[in-house]
């Protein structure tokens, strides 16, 4: 079945050239587009499942071996992104769907959006598969360059302002990453992660140190680690809400996904540990300060977003079992609730005509089914019980008393205040948009604008959302079991050596 393993990035890259060819028929470009989608997740389905109960699938592209040709690896951490990743795009492409069809495309050009936003889907996938350095690179640059066209989709003074932000920060990271690329391949004559695991243990302590620190830099700024993490609430509100969405849900945890496998694989006893678990800190409390600074609901929910990175970089500094699982199975959850949040705040938004608080008012009463779709991702954000936001806090703060470090005390602090703050900043939030009176601004809701204010579509996606995240709570079970070996095989790094060269690397 390893044939399956490189169909979540073909798969996307074909529909791509298919909805190019098809630009001037938008209809046939949404279900082309659906389609797509939907085969990857079932594939990825697939893929997790084989990946569960056996060892990481790879496929050599091409018939080139490793190390000299390109590496596709599908193991249990792989695969669970693949699924989480798949269900997610495909949610936010109903989505924005439901919004051009209201809006008559005017603000998502679908002969623009619908290549652009596979392209970006190929790129997240490709970067989980990625079997070498170097391919995890491409991986990244594939969805920048798709990031940097939807970032800027009507081309408002404001999305190219913020975009080019964007945009420049990306390419610093780009060229931080290959700058560490190369001086990796100097040092030790490969990119196959595999072989690295091995080479890279001969090198002097100060190198290891130096090519880590490198390579955390690139994908610090990828995941916003405070304090490379500034650019992200300039960058992502101003953009249409499936794109911020889909932006805040995936991109910056592939740059966690990265650090979790380089971590692990490439550096499991490094020295930098202790500054991972120091940047975990800082950047829990300066987001989480920076989101209640805020009375922006969008620029709120981008400084929560920054925050809880801190959470699974907590995970990630351990470098424990536990550690480990616990950040995984926050990760999961993450992806799915930032990004339903976000969709609803782009609800909040066509509803009440604005995202400031401010202007805001009465929506709980005027749109009582937006208030639960805000509500219950909002509690799950926060941590409230019993919640897969809470069960994956408990993990950490479990994991964190059993290091017993000074570092990782100071955490579990940090972590329950984090959580306390991020409840007081939902909280304002529910206050002032849902539970205050309306403000005089705010367009009424009457039988002649239901339709036009919350389509199905946009409603139905983001309702499925809610859904799939309330359900990580009743399979939290099989879940964490399911983290919890993927973080073993993590440690031990033979299976996936093993799955790679059959043998110890040459």
């Amino acid at each position: 079945m390893t044939w399956l393993v490189p169909l979540p990035v073909i798969m996307p890259l074909l529909g791509a050239a298919v909805a190019l060819l098809i630009r001037r028929r938008p209809n046939l470009q949404r279900v082309v587009s659906l389609l797509v989608l939907t085969c990857t997740l079932a594939v990825a389905i697939a893929l997790l499942v084989l990946a569960s109960t056996g060892a990481p699938l790879t496929v050599a592209v091409g018939g080139w071996a490793a190390p000299l040709g390109i590496v596709l690896v599908a193991d249990r951490l792989a695969t669970l992104m693949l699924v989480v990743s798949a269900a997610v795009t495909l949610c936010v492409l109903v989505y924005s769907i439901g919004q051009g069809l209201a809006d008559g495309d005017g603000a998502t050009p679908v002969a623009v959006y619908h290549p652009a936003y596979l392209i970006l889907t190929a790129g997240v996938t490709n970067a989980f598969l990625a079997g070498d350095l170097f391919n995890l690179y491409v991986g990244f640059e594939i969805l920048l360059a798709a990031s940097y066209v939807l970032i800027t989709l009507g081309a408002t003074r404001s999305r190219i302002r913020d975009g080019t932000t964007y945009v420049v920060v990306s390419l610093l990271s780009s060229m931080v990453f290959l700058t560490a690329i190369g001086l990796i391949y100097a040092a030790t004559g490969t990119l196959n992660l595999a072989q690295l695991a091995g080479r890279l243990d001969a090198l002097p302590d100060g190198l290891q140190l130096g090519l880590q620190s490198m390579l955390l830099l690139a994908f610090g700024i990828k995941a916003a680690v405070f304090p490379v993490s500034a650019w992200l609430p300039d960058s992502y509100p101003t953009a249409i809400a499936p794109v911020t969405a889909v932006f805040a849900g995936l991109l910056t945890k592939v740059g966690v996904y990265a650090i979790i496998r380089t971590q692990t694989l490439l550096f499991p006893d490094g020295p930098a540990a202790d500054l991972l678990l120091v940047a975990a800190l800082l950047t829990m409390t300066v987001g989480i300060l920076g989101a209640i600074a805020q009375s922006d609901i969008k620029r709120l929910l981008s400084f929560t977003l920054v925050s809880h990175i801190g959470y699974m970089l907590f995970g990630i500094g351990l470098a424990s079992a536990a550690g480990l699982s616990g950040a995984i199975f926050y990760v999961v959850h993450h992806i799915v609730i930032q990004t339903t949040l976000f969709l609803a705040a782009g609800l909040i938004e066509r509803r009440g005509g604005t995202t400031t608080l401010d202007r805001l008012g009465g929506l709980a009463r005027l749109a009582p089914v937006l208030g639960v779709l805000f509500f219950l991702p909002a509690l799950n954000l926060a941590g409230i019980p019993p919640f897969s936001g809470f069960l994956g806090k408990l993990g950490l703060l479990q994991a964190g008393v059993a290091d017993g470090g000074a570092l990782a005390w100071a955490l579990v602090a940090g972590s329950v205040l984090t959580s306390l703050l991020t409840l007081y900043a939902i909280g304002r939030v529910w206050n002032l948009a849902f539970w205050s009176a309306p403000h005089a601004e705010m367009p009424a809701l009457d039988g002649a604008t239901r339709g036009r204010a919350l389509p199905r579509l946009m409603v139905s996606s983001t309702l499925a959302l809610v859904i799939l995240s309330t359900g990580l709570t009743v399979i939290s079970g099989p879940l964490y079991e399911l983290t919890t070996r993927a973080a073993a095989e993590l440690r031990d790094r033979e299976p996936y050596v093993h799955a790679v060269f059959g043998e110890e690397p040459p």
